[in-house]
């Protein structure tokens, strides 16, 4: 057992040394590197937005997309008390031509949860999304964001809850 490890180590040993060449000069290869970070520099600075509503660049907006309306996007719970969690509903309406259907919510906290409609919102009828804050272990002012990613156009809706924590 330790004459086949070690003849291994060896091996492995003798392959790592004998494959660095260290007569090259350092620019030799760079390209490739270098043209990699540059395309995804050009790709950070230029993001590809996947929306189906939208064909390309070029195109005119989708005119029978869904459009998501809300009758607020901003609710304020005022003062509440330390480890106290709320709930708020979002209603909103499909004022577009087209069912909407929402893929995702997401809060800019862990201490923030949506739940939303999970069907398709036919043109005309009403959805909701509820959101619950729990401000456990929080204090003072509190701004939270919830990002709906929809099939509408722009693809991001976001709606917000403000609250006060009173000690």
């Amino acid at each position: 057992m330790k004459r086949n490890f070690c003849s291994a180590f060896l091996l492995s040993s003798a392959l790592l040394l004998g494959a660095c060449n260290r007569d090259k000069p350092t620019e030799v290869g760079t390209e490739g590197m270098n043209a990699a970070a540059t395309a995804a520099g050009d790709a950070a600075a230029n993001p590809v937005v996947d929306n189906p509503n939208v064909a390309s660049e070029t195109e005119a907006p989708n005119p029978n997309a869904p459009v998501m309306t809300f009758a607020e996007t901003e609710y304020n719970f005022g003062d509440i008390k330390p480890g106290e969690v709320v709930k708020h509903t979002f209603s909103f309406t499909n004022s577009g031509k087209s069912p909407l259907l929402i893929e995702n919510a997401t809060a800019s906290c862990g201490c923030t949860t949506p739940n939303w409609t999970k069907d398709p919102i036919a043109p005309g009828a009403k959805g909701t999304i509820d959101v619950q804050f729990d401000s456990h272990g929080k204090s003072g002012l509190q701004n939270k964001q919830v990002s709906i990613r929809a099939n509408t156009q722009p693809s991001i809706t976001q709606i917000a809850i403000r609250a006060n924590i009173a000690e």
